[in-house]
């Protein structure tokens, strides 16, 4: 089977196509799947380059989720069976073309969606529920400001605000990049450059917002804090900026606030339940049509190289996917 290879810690040029052993016979509690197609996320893209968290040490196939079909499975699994359409999860691991993988590892797919959407669903949306529900507390009729709302893990949490009954404000630093997050919901969008927090305060009468997701950090967080209502919360997803913030304390003893570090996987893992629940309550929102994961950019799995260029290079709206069915249409028009 073909897999890509991340050779050595490094950029995209570091990625490579290579053939590996493919995976035998599925043993007890284990489900063979062909995969079809392959989500690709800013943390591949880190992970590859050493800027990560979790470091593995080359040479390591990359990527988090995947979505494919079961083509056997062992002999002591029950609730999977050949010709079952899955989401799998990995750490890392995903962007091989099969895998012999634990049950626990796959989510049923959503009857609607395409392999491709599907591919580009779970990682974002544990990422939102968990930062917006689990740890954010977010409630039907509160405001919530969602900073890098275009990109994979902003858009995801626009949908999952909207679906809660929640008013959103996005912020984005590309005006035609946020006409799609409007499209999608978002009430009111704002470009996340500085002097947002005046627009924020208008829009909500001076009382400022419940909630703040940020994946950017960096001034976007400093100036978020200035954007809080009294007790308003603050959920840290990541600081893409590129620079970690450091809270005021006596801004967040003003306003009883309250700052909340987020780990969708690692919170999933500690808290099994609580992630069960959590798993379960995002299937049933994207059976009901309430999430739908926006894919701007397919890619053939021989092209993996170019979809992280577009991902570090802020290309992307929503996900950026691999797919096989692009790499079959590839091989017929060479």
């Amino acid at each position: 089977m073909r897999a890509v290879v991340c050779a050595r810690l490094g950029g995209p040029e570091v990625l490579a196509l290579q053939e590996l052993p493919a995976p035998g016979a599925p043993g007890a509690g284990e489900v063979l799947v062909r995969q079809r197609a392959w989500g690709v996320n800013y943390v591949d893209a880190l992970m590859c380059r050493g800027g990560y968290q979790l470091k593995p040490e080359p040479p390591f196939v990359p990527g988090l989720e995947a979505a494919g079909e079961v083509i056997a499975v062992g002999g002591d699994v029950a609730g999977w069976r050949a010709g079952d359409r899955v989401i799998s999860q990995h750490r890392p691991g995903a962007f091989q073309e099969q895998h012999l993988l634990k049950p626990e590892s796959l989510w049923p797919m959503p009857r609607a969606m395409t392999f491709e959407a599907a591919a580009g669903f779970r990682s974002a949306a544990m990422t939102a529920y968990h930062a917006l529900v689990d740890r954010g507390r977010l409630e039907a009729g509160e405001t919530v400001l969602i900073h890098g709302a275009t990109g994979g893990v902003g858009l995801a949490a626009v949908q999952m605000a909207k679906a809660l009954g929640v008013r959103v404000i996005a912020t984005g630093a590309s005006p035609e990049k946020l006409k799609t997050v409007a499209a999608l919901g978002a009430d009111l969008t704002l470009p996340s450059a500085p002097g947002f927090r005046d627009a924020v305060k208008d829009w909500t009468d001076g009382r400022g917002v419940d909630l703040v997701y940020d994946p950017v950090g960096g001034d976007v967080f400093d100036e978020s804090v200035r954007c809080l209502a009294w007790e308003g919360r603050i959920v840290v997803v990541g600081f893409v900026s590129g620079r970690a913030a450091e809270a005021k304390t006596n801004h967040l003893l003003i306003k009883g606030a309250s700052v909340i570090g987020i780990r969708a996987g690692e919170g999933a893992r500690q808290k099994p339940a609580r992630g069960a629940a959590a798993k379960a309550a995002i299937l049933a929102l994207a059976e009901q049509g309430l999430l739908d994961p926006h894919v701007s950019h397919v890619f053939s799995f021989e092209d993996a190289a170019d979809a992280f260029r577009a991902i570090e290079g802020r290309a992307v709206i929503g996900k950026a996917v691999l797919s096989a069915a692009a790499s079959e249409l590839q091989r017929l028009q060479a």
